[in-house]
């Protein structure tokens, strides 16, 4: 035997060697190995066992987009039924975009007819109520329901282009609202359903809306919201509405106005449960979304059918893997973007089973959304970085009783998920097999912009990762100069972009295209990109706080603060000061069962110095049992400052946990006090 042979012997007896011990592992311990994620060189988390199973594993998507981004985005549109294709895929006039021109579909069609056929039996919405109530709604039975409400806005008198608002409780005719006004091609403009009657005024008057559709109450931490009793308060004041539809949720006593008010289901009684379906231009209005108002006047975004559907409908697809035999649950109320996005046009649109909830995330328990997660056996949950910092408050005990074995993945939307929320997610709720998908995108955008794709992308704890297919981003300087550190800018355009703000185009082109000379999308956020081109979210701009001639973000404070081990969640702010130009204030809370003790704001002080560098630690610290937070799970950072600063707070019927505010005036005197030596 030559030397060569016995070394080809001595490979093979060895290969045989390997295989053998290899797969005598523990079969129990084998899967274990395969299933949980794993920390890489670099600080990069992967998930073998996912990513052999993930629709996506290569880069090809990436590489079409490159190459031609208007060819890639008209393949991507061939996902959806159009009745008439288009004849241009893109007109781009900055700041003016038109995707689609000359095509014809309706998202309704896209998101129920089209899955009659074959999935016709498929569950579209499991529905629960913190009241112990549930239904589980097929998607020919929402077509039949979404059909009859189309018939009876018609019957009022509603036609293609009409404004109709929407607000309720998360229940099935919530969305089945949303999908009968897009059947009919009536504009839906939905009001958050836990805000107040001035704001819920505004938002009717500025659309001009022909209807409202709303009910008697819904259910939130074991109490009553009085939704039309709310509408009663402004109903008179809005011109433009001409019948209000009242839905009998909770039973209570309302008033109905004689000619202007009906009930939803004397509404549709007897009315025929099919529809047809009008015929809309791609460029057609599908809805308008109002922002928050935190800031001035709030704006109505409008975005239209065929562009908003091609974006949604895709990078559902793409970040959430979707598989046939998903339960999807997303904790988003459908009166903001990811609602609309994720919760309706998205999922419905790729056929996806989903849960929706009405209630609270603690109540009766604080552990609702794990009894829900075990009893649905959802696979895929999508929440946001405050409540998944809530549940770290709250208890590890909490998830630990249920079994939520069924998740396969984990979403992060709204604020940033900071490293150790995301670790502590990954950990005690993903059981370390989940990817998370931490995700970024904005009512304007309509759709994901950056994200990871779970199957594909390497994840890195607090960073959104990377632009999706077809996305161009860039980070910029006041000035205008490319920068790994500055204002996140979309650089090019893409189908589910806002068409502008309601009856404001002039506002439109100055509040997001005037920053660089019309040349890019100014997102109003503030980011870094580090040596491995990932992007990391500083929040917004005007939440980046300059201090002494320095430039720093809330949330890289509220990052360093939320390292120590007793602080469970943080709100930095920047408050006005006479030498320092603005003084860094944290509120912060400690988790369950820890105590602020003598010394810890010095702890905690040095901590941010430490890790950040001494132009960064906070100038007043302050502890506080809780944030002020919207129903969503939003930091009212604003409230904050105006506190300290003895403004106008502003509209607060956004604000969930109005009791804070007492010890809030409370704190914002003691940090006043506390800046005289400043």
């Amino acid at each position: 035997m030559g030397t060569l042979e016995v070394k080809r012997c001595f490979l093979r007896t060895y290969f045989i060697f390997i295989f053998l011990c290899f797969f005598s592992t523990t079969p129990d311990l084998f899967a274990q190995e395969a299933a949980a994620g794993h920390l890489e060189s670099g600080g990069f988390y992967t998930h073998p066992s996912f990513q052999r199973q993930a629709n996506i594993q290569n880069d090809d998507l990436y590489k079409a987009s490159q190459a031609d981004p208007v060819a890639f985005w008209a393949e991507c549109a061939q996902e959806l039924d159009w009745f008439k294709k288009w004849e241009t895929v893109l007109k781009w006039n900055p700041p003016d975009a038109r995707w689609f021109e000359g095509g014809v579909l309706n998202a309704c069609y896209n998101c129920l007819d089209r899955h009659l056929e074959t999935k016709g039996d498929r569950i579209a919405f499991f529905w629960c109520s913190e009241t112990g109530e549930e239904k589980a709604v097929t998607y020919a039975d929402l077509h039949g329901d979404v059909c009859a409400l189309a018939n009876g806005l018609k019957s009022l008198g509603v036609v293609k282009g009409d404004r109709v608002a929407i607000y309720m409780p998360m229940i099935p005719e919530a969305a089945a609202s949303m999908l009968a006004c897009a059947r009919i091609g009536a504009v839906h403009s939905v009001v958050f359903g836990g805000i107040g009657a001035g704001a819920l005024k505004e938002k009717i008057k500025d659309a001009d809306a022909k209807l409202l559709i709303t009910a008697d109450g819904g259910y939130r931490r074991g109490k009553i919201v009085p939704y039309k009793q709310t509408a009663d308060e402004i109903l008179d004041d809005c011109s433009s509405l001409e019948h209000v539809i009242v839905i009998k949720r909770v039973g209570n006593q309302v008033s109905l106005r004689p000619t202007r008010d009906i009930w939803f289901h004397e509404l549709v009684e007897n009315l025929p449960s099919y529809c047809p379906c009008e015929p809309m231009e791609a460029e057609d209005l599908l809805f308008i979304l109002y922002t928050s108002g935190t800031t001035g006047k709030a704006k109505g975004i409008i975005h239209t059918t065929g562009g908003y559907m091609v974006g949604v409908h895709n990078t559902f697809k793409w970040v959430f893997d979707r598989k046939p035999e998903d339960i999807y649950f997303c904790t988003a109320d459908i009166g903001w973007i990811t609602g609309h996005s994720y919760v309706v046009y998205g999922p419905m649109s790729n056929g996806v089973t989903q849960i929706i909830y009405e209630g609270a995330p603690d109540f009766p328990e604080k552990d609702q959304f794990w009894k829900i997660v075990e009893k649905y056996r959802a696979t895929i949950f999508y929440t946001a970085p405050t409540l998944i910092r809530t549940f770290m408050k709250w208890g590890k005990q909490w998830v630990d009783q249920h079994d939520i074995s069924s998740l396969r993945l984990l979403g992060s939307i709204g604020e940033t998920l900071n490293p150790e929320a995301w670790h502590w997610y990954h950990e005690h709720v993903g059981h370390q097999k989940c990817p998370i998908v931490d995700t970024w995108f904005q009512t304007e955008t309509g759709a994901l912009v950056i994200s990871p794709i779970p199957g594909l992308t390497l994840l890195k704890p607090g960073s959104v990762c990377s632009p999706l297919p077809g996305m161009q981003v860039n980070i910029f300087t006041e000035e205008g100069d490319e920068s790994d550190l500055g204002l996140l800018a979309i650089t090019t355009p893409f189908p589910s972009m806002l068409r502008g703000i309601f009856k404001s185009p002039s506002r439109y082109a100055s509040v997001y295209w005037n920053k660089w000379g019309g040349r890019f999308y100014y997102a109003g956020d503030a980011a870094r990109r580090d040596d491995d081109g990932y992007i990391w979210i500083h929040g917004r701009s005007d939440e980046v706080i300059k201090t002494a001639g320095h430039r720093i973000g809330t949330a890289e404070v509220e990052n360093a603060l939320i390292q120590h081990q007793v602080v469970s969640e943080t709100a930095v702010v920047g408050v006005n000061h006479p030498i320092k130009g603005q003084a860094i204030v944290a509120f912060v809370v400690l988790k369950k069962g820890e105590e602020e003790t003598e010394g810890l704001e010095g702890i905690l002080k040095q901590g941010v110095s430490s890790y950040l560098g001494s132009y960064a630690k906070p100038d007043v610290l302050v502890f506080v049992r809780e944030l002020p937070k919207t129903r969503s799970g939003k930091i009212l950072r604003r409230l904050l400052r105006n506190l300290i600063e003895d403004a106008m707070i502003g509209d607060i019927s956004t604000l969930e946990n109005q009791w804070v505010l007492d010890e809030l005036k409370s704190k914002a005197r003691e940090v006043q006090e506390k800046m005289q030596p400043l």
